[in-house]
Order: structure tokens, then sequence, then C-alpha cells
């Protein structure tokens, strides 16, 4: 039985010619529009988040965790422009592992994408409300959740072409915040190259490279996976571009070498500014931090932090709105979970699933209200933690097909190859111990491991039984299949 199902063992529900009809997505989404899509999912990373590491490695151990986060990004991302171009289906991730590994692995690929999109903008959301209060300090932070969860649904359901043009202006203006701020911090010489290294050493550490020893490198990979987390999302907009084999590779690329470069430059001149290392580290708007250390605490810098920390994240919150919306929606299409959320309205957005992840993720939000900090602790390293399962079944989905189907059509083929995909998928499983090895992040792992066990049971006693044999992920799957045997 356990064999039966962990080698993609499934019935299929027939279903009739309106199905497909009811689900459909159109776009002609281009070279620049998914670039932004790429930068802008991932672009408040440089914002916050990414400045703990400095704390639990310094500078140098925060570099070294950078620089390896940084290859398994590209690794990933050359991996994933090939999948994607030879399975250009909104399901993007889980229709890889799907397609390598059978219905069930798909599935828990799939399960691990609604994890990270949904609870990642629930954090985005709670944290540009904590930005905002100064300026709106009568206002009760549920009612800017609502508004702000409203406005951006709205947005995607309208049309993929607002989505995307919203989304594109948001991502420039957060580009533009970044750039100035690095201008400003050189032009004005506020950085300072010996600010870096204050981070206190333990004993028997050299205080200037490595003043949390080895293990801090270990430490700080978590904080350094903040700068490229949610790039693997841009491939779920293959059915809604111009040209998917063509352009997800490219804008996908682009778009990870633009985030490369960002995290040097945040990680560089934001760490030397201040008090340094050691308190840009322990800051909650770092990017804030920065230009208080020049203009000095007042009404203008707390109104420039606020609109500054805010335009970072709603550029993330907006994308990953997108995102989980196509998750459930490729999902719903497929019958890993109910169907009638797949049905997509006059402007061909998957209306029903928007509207499900935005409910979820207000529940997720006042239950953090109500529980704590801690609770949004959690729901955050779930995020890490899908993200990172995410990755290594995609990289062994790549090495699978790599190896079993060398001959199927590849229109951009990675020039890292298997051994890429290798190297890839080992520094995944590095940085999954390294969240396991931080107390405060296996809560989140014991989350995902629940949510995880409820979704399979959901699986094996129904939706295994009522897939859908015409989803482009299952039928594209289903042929791969025939051929091999």
């Amino acid at each position: 039985m356990l064999k039966q199902i962990f080698t993609g063992f499934a019935d299929y529900g027939s279903v009739n010619e309106s199905y497909l009809r009811q689900r459909q997505l159109r776009g002609n989404t281009g070279f620049w529009l998914l670039w932004s899509y790429g930068v802008g999912v991932v672009i408040s990373g440089n914002f916050t988040g990414w400045n703990s590491g400095l704390i639990a490695g310094g500078f140098w151990g925060m570099t070294i965790a950078t620089l390896l986060m940084a290859i398994m990004y590209i690794c990933l991302t050359y991996s994933l422009s090939e999948m994607s171009a030879m399975l250009p289906h909104t399901g993007g991730l889980y229709s890889f592992t799907r397609t390598a590994f059978g219905p069930f692995w798909g599935y828990i690929c799939g399960v691990a994408m609604i994890v990270e999109n949904v609870l990642a903008p629930v954090v985005a959301v709670i944290a540009v409300t904590s930005y905002l209060k100064p300026l709106i300090p009568g206002v009760p932070a549920y009612l800017v959740w609502v508004v702000i969860y409203a406005i951006f649904t709205a947005i995607n359901i309208w049309g993929m072409k607002q989505t995307f043009n919203v989304g594109y202006v948001i991502t420039l203006i957060a580009l533009i915040i970044l750039t100035v701020f690095y201008v400003l911090i050189l032009a004005l010489g506020v950085f300072k190259m010996n600010l870096l290294f204050n981070v206190p050493a333990n004993t028997g550490q050299l205080a200037t490279w490595l003043p949390k020893g080895v293990s801090g490198i270990f430490a700080a990979i978590p904080y350094a996976i903040w700068f490229y987390l949610a790039i693997e999302q841009l491939p779920l907009a293959a059915e809604e571009s111009r040209n998917a084999s063509d352009e997800i590779p490219r804008s996908l690329i682009a778009a990870m070498f633009t985030l490369v470069v960002l995290s040097g430059f945040t990680l560089v001149l934001n760490s030397g500014v201040g008090n340094g290392a050691v308190a840009v580290g322990q800051s909650s708007a770092p990017l804030g931090y920065g230009l208080e250390a020049y203009f000095g605490k007042g009404p203008v810098t707390t109104f420039s932090t606020a609109v500054l920390m805010s335009c970072g994240l709603l550029a993330s919150f907006h994308f990953t709105i997108y995102a989980y919306g196509r998750t459930f929606f490729s999902l719903a299409r497929a019958g890993y979970i109910p169907r009638w959320l797949a049905v997509t309205g006059k402007s061909y957005t998957p209306y029903r699933s928007l509207l499900l992840g935005t409910v979820v993720g207000l529940i997720c939000a006042v239950t953090i209200d109500v529980l704590g900090g801690e609770v949004k602790d959690v729901m955050l390293n779930m995020a890490v933690f899908g993200a990172l399962i995410i990755y290594i079944l995609v990289l062994l989905s790549y090495i699978k097909l790599k190896s079993t189907h060398p001959d199927l059509p590849r229109p951009y083929q990675s020039p890292l190859g298997i051994w890429g995909a290798a190297v890839g998928a080992l520094l995944a499983i590095v940085a999954l111990l390294a969240c396991l090895s931080v107390p405060a992040y296996r809560p989140g792992a014991w989350g995902v491991a629940i949510f995880t066990v409820i979704a399979i049971l959901y699986f094996l006693f129904y939706s295994k039984n009522h897939l859908v044999a015409q989803a482009p992920e299952e039928k594209a799957a289903l042929i791969i299949m025939k051929q091999r045997v």
C-alpha cells in the first residue's frame, strides 16, 4: 500500500468539456513585467529580516552564509529555468515534482507551496502595520490588515494585466528607494568600514573575522535566505506569459542576478552605519536605522522609515497574493484540493482561490494578534521550512528528469546541469539543518509537519481518487509516464 502511494498510485475522475473552459487563465506578460515579479516578490528581504544574521554570525559569518545561499539559489534558478521551459504550467514547482516522482510527492510540494505563499504575506502585512502605526496611532491594527488585504486582493481579482502593472510600479519604487539609500550612505560619508566588525566575539574567537566561530556561519544561514526567498514563485506565471519557454527562463535568471547585486550592497552598506553591525543586527527596521544614523531621530525620519519600509514590504506582499492564488488554482484544477476553487471569472483570474488565501491570511493575522508575537515567529519560520522542502524536492526532480528523460524537449538548458542541481540540493539540505539547529525555528518545523500530516490524510482518503487527467500538469506528466513505460 505504501509503495503504491509513494510511487504515484492515483485514480482520475472524469470531467466534461466545460471543466477546463471554466478554469482558464489568460495573459500576455513579457520579460520586464515577469522580471519585476521575480524581483518584487523577494525585495522585502532587503528591508528587514536579513540583519539578524549579523548577530548570529558577525559580518563575515553573515557574508559567507549569504554567498552560500546565493549559490544555492543560482543553482535553483537555472534548474527551474530549464524545467519551466520544458513544463510551462501554472503549477510550477509542484508540477515538476509531480512529473518526476508522481502525484504523492507532487502534492507534498504543493502543500509546501501553500505554507510558504499563504504565511509569508501574513507576516509582511503585520510588519507594514507596525511601521505605519506612528502615522495612524488611533487606527486598530485589524482594520489596517483588512484594508491592505482588500486593496491588493481586489487588484489581483481585477485582472492579470492590472496585477503585474501595479506590481511593476511598486517594485520600481522599492528599487529606487534602495538605490537612493546606497548612494546617500556613500555620498554623505555615513558608511565606515570598521563598523562592520563590532559584533562582540565569543570566547576564543577572532573578533574581526568570525566572532561567533565557524558555527556562526551555520547560524546565519536562516537569515541569509531572506535575501532570495520566493524567487521560485516566478514559474507560476507560465500560463499567463507571452512565451513561457523563452520569457520565464530569461526573466528568472535576470531577476536572480538583480537580487544578488542588491543583497551585496544591502549587506555591506547597511551594516556599516550608526553604531555598526551590532546595532543594525538588533534593529527591526535596518534601512530606517541607516537613515536615522545620519538624519537623527525625529518626525521626518519616523515618517520616512514608515513609508520606505512599507513600500518594500508591499511589493512582496502584492506578488505573493498572486502566488497563493495560482498555487490554489493549479492544485484545485488538477483535483488535489476542492475543484471549485479553480473556477475563474470574466477577468480570467482565480478569484475563489485568491479570496480563500486572503481569508486564511486574515485569520492567521488575528491569531497572531491574540496569541502574541511568538506565533508570528512560528508562521515566519514555517514559510522558510516550506520553501526549503520545495527546493529539495524540485532540485531532486530536476536530477531525476534529466537522468531518466534526457530526450524531452528542453527549449532552455541549464549551463550547470545535474551537478548544479546536486550542489543546490546539498546546500538546501544544509540550510534546512541550519534552521533546525536554531531553537526558535523548531516550532515552525513542527507547524509544517502537523499541517503536512493533515494534508496527507486528505490526499489518501479523498483527493488521490479524484484527480483530473485533463489538467495541464497531470496531462503532461501522464504522457511522460507512458513514454517511460
